[in-house]
């Protein structure tokens, strides 16, 4: 079983503009987060690599995982925990045939059917969104609800973490209904202060 994961911090530099993101990645760790998902698909390869290296060398002796969206190949150079699939990745089976033991393998899911794949496939957690509307993932069609969500954490052997439209508020919503954690960009990114907000989120789980 992966470590409790219960807050997944998604990493978004284009969302901050001028802000630098390595300092928001150290306050997370810092404020005790418990997994980064180094999501930034528009940087070249040589910069996303010195990027996760210096992520993975600031979480090192932490209790925080770094994992890498989709690169499976920078996950490993780096020394990073995990990698984390999307739809149009390496399957999780694959991947399982060639990391060592104790990387860490999430995917993203958008149904319960979806994550009942992924469990199969050998996901240790699933992200399961948009649970509430978001523009950021209108892409994947409308929002699927608590009621949904529910479903699937009611299924599922391997812990479920909600994404999409989460706030404060909402988080404990996500966890009443069986969610393990949230995952999400703006609910960290768009807090004047990430570690506040990080104990802020805590205080939701019983």
């Amino acid at each position: 079983m992966p470590p409790l994961f219960r807050l997944c911090y998604i990493t978004d530099q284009n969302a901050l503009g001028p802000r630098p993101l390595l300092p928001l990645i150290r306050e997370a760790v810092e404020a005790g987060i418990d997994l980064i998902q180094i999501r930034e698909k528009d940087l070249p390869t040589r910069a996303l690599l010195q990027l996760v290296e210096s992520a993975v060398t600031t979480a090192r002796g932490s209790e925080t995982c770094i994992v890498v969206n989709d690169r499976l190949d920078v996950a490993l150079a780096a020394g990073a925990d995990g990698v984390h699939l999307g739809t149009q990745s390496i399957p999780a089976q694959a991947v399982r045939k060639i990391v060592p033991e104790g990387f860490w393998v999430g995917v993203s899911c958008h149904s319960r059917e979806e994550v009942q794949v992924a469990e199969t496939a050998g996901a240790d957690y699933v992200v399961l969104g948009p649970i509430f509307e978001t523009p950021s993932k209108i892409a994947y069609g409308p929002s699927l609800g608590l009621d949904m969500l529910r479903q699937a954490a009611g299924v599922a052997r391997v812990p479920i973490l909600a994404l999409g439209g989460i706030s404060v508020e909402r988080a404990r919503a996500c966890l009443d209904v069986g969610a393990a954690g949230i995952a999400g960009i703006r609910v960290f990114q768009g807090a004047p202060s990430l570690a506040v907000r990080i104990r802020e989120l805590r205080a939701q789980f019983p």
